[in-house]
C-alpha cells in the first residue's frame, strides 16, 4: 500500500486504535488525515461541529505573515510563504491568489515592541517608530523571496493618482507597494480534511465531547458522551490534544496531566460591511499605533475589515467583536478611505480565539505565532499536546506532529500530503473558470452566480452533487438564495453537517444571503429530516 492510501476498513476492524485526536479544528483534522493516510488507525472527537472555533474565525487568508518579520520570526514566515502555492495546488476551488495593496504614508509606526522597532530607534532615533519606505520594501523583497514563489505575482509599486486601487481612499495616499497572498475557505478547508481522512479509513465524531481519558497498561481508555448522554470508551496507544483554545483544559482536567505548558488566549475580531469599492484587491492598512488590519473583498457584496488582538481571559465565554473592537476597526479603517464608515455599515461580525503558546510575551499582539507540539508521558501513556499554529501551516503542524510520534510509535511512514488534492480539488490552479463554464454547461439552468458558489465551495464535487438533475426542480425543496434540498443533503451525508448553522455559517456564509426566517425552516427541515433516518 502506498503512503496516503490507507484501507478505508482499518479504523473499524481494529479494538485498539493507534491515535486518538481530540479536537475538530484545522490541527486536528490536519493531523487525523496525515496520520491515517501513513496507515495509522486513527478517531477523532470533536464536541462540537467541525471548525466550531478558531477555525472557522479566521481573516481566511493563506499568508506569510507580512508583519511577523518584524519580530524576525524568518522560520515560521519562511514555512508559512512555501505553503502558500503548496496548499493553492491542493486546493484551487477554496483558495486562490489575491492582490494586497499596501499604501504608504511618512505616519507609519512600528509596535514599540518588535525587535525591528528597538533596533531603528538605536540608529535611526530621529524617525520616532516611523517606518521608513526602504525598509517596508526591504521586508517585501524578503516575502517575495522566502518562500520560492512561483505561481504568485511578485511586489511592484503603484500609484494611487487616478487608479481604481487609491479611488477608495484619501488623497493623501500618493503611492502604494503591491503583493500577493492567498484567499482560503477557512471552514470548508477543515471540513474537506476531515472529509478525506475519513474516506482513508479515519472514524470522525462530531458532537462527541471527550469526558476523560485515563490509562491503564500503557494505554488510554477514552470516554466519549454523545449529545443524548450515551457514553462509549475507545483505547488508543497514544492522544493528540488538538484542543484548540480547550488545549490546556484537556491537559489540566481531561487527562490531568501534570504539564506546566499552557496557552495564551488571544481573540482576534472581524467585522463584515456593505461592498466599499469596487475592485477585487484588498487592502493592507498600517495604523499609527503600530497594528495593521486588512479590509478584503468578502463574498462578492461585502467587504471584511480585521483583525483586532486582545487577551480572551475565560475559555468558556464565547467570544465576541466587542463594541470598542468594532469602533476600532472602523475608524481604523475610516483613516484611509476618503468615505468614512460607520455601525451602520456593519452587515455581521465574527470573533475568535487564537491559542498561542504562553512564551510570556507583554502582549497579545508580540505573542509568538509559531506552533509548539510536546509530547508528555508522565501520565504513563504519551500524549502529544498541540500549541498554536496558523492556518496557512497546518499541513506542516501536521507533518511534524508525526516525526514526534514516530518517537513512541513505531511505522508512522513518510510524509505524503504536499500537493495531493482535497476533495473537490484535483484541477489546475487556474482552471476554476474553465469548471465554471463546464458546470454551467452540464446544468444550464444555473446561473452564473450559483455556478460560481458551487465551483469555489466544491470543485469538481459539483457535478456529483448535482448529479442527475435537468432542471430546478429536480433539486427538491428551495431555501432561499441558490440553496437546494440537493446541496444540504450532500452537505449532511458528505461533510458531517447536522444544523442550519452549520450550513449557513461554516459549510458556506449564505447566512449573509438568507432571511433569519429562511434559516429557522431549514433548521426545521433537517430536524424532521434527521428524525426520519434515525
Amino acid at each position: 500500500m502506498t503512503e496516503g492510501e490507507a484501507s478505508v476498513e482499518q479504523g473499524e476492524t481494529h479494538d485498539i486504535v493507534d491515535l486518538f485526536v481530540i479536537g475538530g479544528g484545522i490541527n486536528g483534522c490536519g493531523i487525523a488525515r496525515d496520520a491515517v493516510g501513513r496507515g495509522l488507525r486513527v478517531e477523532l472527537a470533536e464536541m462540537n461541529d467541525l471548525a466550531s472555533a478558531t477555525s472557522s474565525a479566521s481573516t481566511k487568508l493563506f499568508h506569510g505573515g507580512l508583519r511577523y518579520l518584524e519580530y524576525w520570526e524568518v522560520r515560521l514566515v519562511r514555512e508559512a510563504l512555501i505553503e502558500r502555492e503548496t496548499l493553492l495546488r491542493a486546493m484551487p476551488h477554496i483558495s486562490w491568489p489575491m492582490r494586497f495593496v499596501l499604501p504608504y504614508h511618512s505616519d507609519m509606526r512600528f509596535d514599540g515592541d518588535t525587535p525591528t522597532s528597538k533596533v531603528l530607534n538605536i540608529f535611526m532615533p530621529w524617525m520616532k517608530g516611523r517606518r521608513p519606505a526602504w525598509l517596508i520594501r526591504f521586508g517585501l523583497f524578503l516575502y517575495d523571496n522566502l518562500g520560492g514563489r512561483k505561481i504568485l505575482k511578485g511586489t511592484t509599486s503603484l500609484s494611487l493618482s487616478g487608479t481604481p486601487e487609491g479611488a477608495p481612499l484619501e488623497d493623501r495616499f500618493e503611492k502604494a507597494f503591491e503583493y500577493s497572498d492567498c484567499w482560503i475557505e477557512d471552514s470548508r478547508l477543515v471540513v474537506l480534511n476531515a472529509r478525506d481522512a475519513q474516506a482513508r479509513g479515519a472514524k470522525i465524531n462530531v458532537r462527541t465531547k471527550v469526558v476523560s481519558a485515563e490509562q491503564s497498561d500503557g494505554i488510554w481508555n477514552v470516554t466519549l458522551e454523545q449529545q443524548d448522554g450515551s457514553q462509549r470508551v475507545v483505547q488508543a496507544r497514544m492522544l493528540i490534544n488538538a484542543g484548540g483554545p480547550w488545549v490546556e483544559n484537556v491537559i489540566r482536567n481531561t487527562v490531568r496531566s501534570n504539564s506546566t505548558d499552557g496557552v495564551r488566549l488571544v481573540r482576534g475580531s472581524h467585522i463584515v460591511t456593505r461592498k466599499l469599492y469596487d475592485h477585487d484587491k484588498c487592502y493592507f492598512f498600517q495604523g499609527e499605533d503600530g497594528r495593521i488590519i486588512f479590509t478584503i473583498p468578502y463574498e462578492t457584496d461585502f467587504t471584511l475589515i480585521g483583525t483586532t488582538d486582545a487577551d480572551h481571559e475565560d475559555v468558556s465565554q464565547k467570544p465576541v467583536c466587542t463594541p470598542e473592537e468594532q469602533t476600532y476597526l472602523l475608524n481604523f479603517a475610516s483613516k484611509y478611505l476618503k468615505e468614512d464608515i460607520s455601525d451602520d455599515d456593519v452587515v455581521w461580525t465574527y470573533s475568535g480565539v487564537r491559542p498561542l503558546y504562553n512564551d510570556g510575551a507583554s502582549s497579545a499582539t508580540a505573542a509568538t505565532r509559531d506552533y509548539v507540539l510536546k509530547v508528555d508521558k508522565s501520565s504513563g501513556a504519551p500524549i502529544l499536546n498541540v500549541f498554536g499554529g496558523k492556518i496557512t501551516t497546518y499541513r506542516k503542524l501536521a507533518e511534524s506532529a508525526l516525526e514526534k510520534i514516530a518517537g513512541v510509535l513505531p511505522d508512522t511512514g513518510k510524509p505524503w500530503t504536499a500537493g495531493v488534492p482535497l476533495p473537490g480539488g484535483d484541477f489546475p490552479v487556474d482552471g476554476g473558470d474553465a469548471l465554471k463554464q463546464r458546470l454551467s454547461a452540464q446544468f444550464p439552468f444555473l446561473d452564473d452566480v450559483w455556478a460560481a458558489r458551487l465551483i469555489k465551495a466544491y470543485g469538481l464535487d459539483a457535478f456529483d452533487l448535482l448529479g442527475d438533475a435537468a432542471s430546478i426542480a429536480d433539486l427538491g425543496q428551495s431555501f432561499g438564495f441558490n440553496l437546494t434540498e440537493r446541496e444540504v443533503r450532500w452537505l449532511v451525508d458528505h461533510e458531517f453537517a447536522q444544523t442550519a448553522e452549520d450550513i449557513v455559517w461554516r459549510r458556506s456564509k449564505l447566512g449573509l444571503r438568507l432571511t433569519t426566517e429562511e434559516i429557522d425552516a431549514l433548521d426545521a427541515w433537517l430536524t424532521t429530516a434527521t428524525q426520519h433516518t434515525v
